[in-house]
């Protein structure tokens, strides 16, 4: 028999809130975290807002946080998560029993760090040669050396967030990081569970973190048109199958888990708030931006999960969809599901989660999965907000605008990102 794979400890880093408890009360009661971007002066781009983290302060979460100070917000949301789900799991190290730290490893879905805009761009206009239109690159580098910073430059390492959190918290076990666009972190909970079944690891802390709300990030997303530009009235830009959508908004923050193994934990008397039992990965092949017009990928994702779990469709009770309102991404998702769940997917209820959050891309499919996580202990479900026009394409129960009371058993936390990967988890009632 392989080993189970139960969650014991959840912490989260959001635009609607600084703890599990925080977010989901925002959530059910349908707030959105989206406004005007704050960080810089966004007024020249289509898109002029964001869901934004707000008031942060790393120093309520970790000792010394000054030491961080050269890390990106990627990491400083990493730490501030990870320290609620070690707190939430009693493994906070010096203030729990003993466990063997060698046998505790991290696994995230972080996305880039520190973006040192104002330096690079600052040095391409001093350098910029206007008679020949380019850039002289010796004098560029000579003046870099002097002004770039060496460790912030480190920082825009993929590794570095992983390697932080191991060092804050003393996690000594395996240590990796995936970043698979906006299913990150859900593939790196669910390959951190693989290493629980496989016995390579007792304990894993699992998650992601991930900031995209800086000039580069929203200048790429511009041009991909992928952006709401619905910006006289950015808390309702975010309309997730909705026949009105017309993109996705950009997110931040971070959501951590602890996962571990059934008897570890019940021998050291921790509390458990579900199953992971489901996990399906699968790869589009078709292009960078677009999931396959038939769903193909996100169908076998599903199907995936599922299988994983030993369940069949009708033990479904509730999706967290990926949900991101575009266009594509929610018809595709809804085909998927109908797909999948056959006649039943009409009575399972779908929401997503992203009209409140907006979309925290690598962070997303971890701090989804607490959500569903929450809804299926609470027996609420948090909703769609924002939807007001039908779209005859997608004809799922949404949960409109308004939060449900509902027991379920077992929920599918859907993430699909660009590049065509997907990510199906499947959580379930311990």
């Amino acid at each position: 028999m392989r080993r189970r794979v139960v969650i014991t400890g959840m912490g989260v880093i959001t635009p609607l809130g600084h703890s599990v408890a925080e977010m989901f009360r925002a959530l059910v009661e349908g707030k959105s975290g989206v406004g005007p971007i704050s960080r810089f002066n966004a007024r020249r781009f289509p898109t002029t807002f964001a869901a934004e983290v707000k008031d942060f302060d790393l120093g309520r979460w970790v000792r010394d946080a000054g030491r961080w100070s050269d890390c990106g917000v990627n990491t400083h949301f990493a730490l501030a998560a990870a320290q609620q789900a070690l707190q939430d799991a009693g493994l906070v190290e010096g203030e729990s029993p003993a466990v063997d730290r060698t046998r505790f490893g991290v696994y995230l879905g972080s996305g880039e760090g520190i973006q040192d805009f104002h330096n690079l761009m600052s040095l391409i206009g001093e350098n910029y040669r206007r008679a020949s239109r380019d850039v002289d690159v010796p004098s560029f580098a000579r003046d870099g050396m002097a002004r770039f910073h060496a460790g912030r430059e480190a920082e825009q390492e993929l590794h570095t967030t992983p390697a932080h959190v191991a060092q804050e918290f003393g996690l000594e076990g395996p240590n990796f990081n995936c970043l698979t666009a906006c299913a990150a972190s859900a593939q790196a909970l669910g390959e951190a569970a693989e290493m629980i079944r496989h016995g390579d690891a007792d304990l894993m802390l699992s998650g992601g973190s991930h900031s995209m709300i800086h000039p580069l990030g929203l200048t790429g997303f511009n041009l991909l048109t992928a952006l709401s530009t619905f910006n006289q009235a950015p808390e309702k830009a975010s309309r997730p199958f909705d026949a009105t959508r017309d993109g996705f908004v950009l997110g931040e923050g971070a959501g951590m888990l602890v996962l571990e193994e059934l008897e570890h934990a019940k021998k050291r008397g921790a509390t458990i708030h579900a199953e992971l039992t489901g996990y399906g990965s699968t790869a589009d092949a078709f292009r960078v931006t677009d999931s396959h017009p038939d769903g193909r990928g996100a169908i076998a994702c599903i199907r995936g999960a599922l299988k994983d779990a030993g369940l069949s469709p009708s033990d479904v009770g509730y999706v967290n969809a990926h949900g991101t309102s575009t266009q594509v991404n929610d018809k595709v998702e809804t085909l998927a599901i109908k797909n999948v769940l056959g006649e039943g997917a009409y009575r399972v209820p779908v929401s997503s989660t992203k009209s409140m959050l907006g979309h925290m891309i690598a962070a997303a499919g971890a701090t989804e999965l607490i959500i569903s996580v929450v809804a299926m202990r609470e027996g609420v479900l948090p909703p769609t907000i924002n939807y007001e026009v039908p779209d005859p394409e997608c004809d799922l129960d949404y949960v409109p605008n308004a939060a449900r009371a509902k027991r379920v058993r077992h929920v599918l936390s859907n993430s699909f990102g660009f590049g065509g990967q997907n990510i199906s988890l499947v959580a379930s009632r311990f």
